[in-house]
């Protein structure tokens, strides 16, 4: 019988070589939340550090994913703190990371499947519960920040699910990955 993704994807913490991928990933993402985000007004940013955590929904799945995206969120807070820290945002970086390793993991690479992945992730956590959770924070309406987290959502899906997408089927061109595709863990994907 073949086990279920959640169950893999929980096996996969066993391995040190996903522990240590997953610890690199995570500075790379401090690194980029360093250098590759933009803030656009006290409620908006634009910025890639997202994507090494994406890597690790689409490598080792959802369980693994979504303990990578609540301990990354305390990390990152601790590393560049930006406002008060709020549990809720934790969570809801656990919920994205969920969704895309629902979506990505053992899964054939497919641009509309990439696609699908971004639209969910930023419209239940983006553009709805991280307004939700922002609107709470501050004390602001959320019909008065939604408009504006919606554009800049709306504007970033096709970038960043065309650059998640190339990422991912470069991915097995990489040396040290090389041996997660030989194994079967990871499904190659087509371009």
């Amino acid at each position: 019988m073949k086990k279920n993704i959640f169950s893999q994807s929980l096996q996969e913490l066993r391995d040190t070589k996903v522990l240590a991928l997953c610890a690199i990933l995570g500075a790379l993402k401090v690194i980029l939340g360093y250098i590759a985000t933009i803030n656009v007004g006290p409620y908006v940013k634009i910025g890639f550090s997202g994507l090494p955590g994406q890597v690790v929904a689409y490598l080792f799945g959802p369980v693994t994913a979504m303990l990578y995206g609540g301990i990354m969120d305390v990390v990152g807070y601790v590393a560049r703190p930006d406002g008060p820290f709020y549990p809720g945002f934790a969570l809801n970086a656990m919920l994205g990371m969920l969704i895309y390793g629902c979506f990505l993991y053992k899964k054939e690479c497919t641009l509309i499947r990439v696609f699908a992945a971004k639209f969910t992730v930023m419209l239940i956590c983006n553009v709805l519960f991280n307004t939700l959770l922002l609107s709470m924070l501050y004390g602001k309406g959320f019909m008065v920040i939604l408009p504006m987290r919606a554009l800049k959502n709306l504007i970033m899906w096709p970038i960043d699910s065309l650059i998640l997408y190339i990422i991912i089927f470069k991915l097995k061109d990489l040396p040290y990955l090389k041996s997660f595709f030989k194994q079967g863990k990871v499904s190659k994907g087509t371009m």
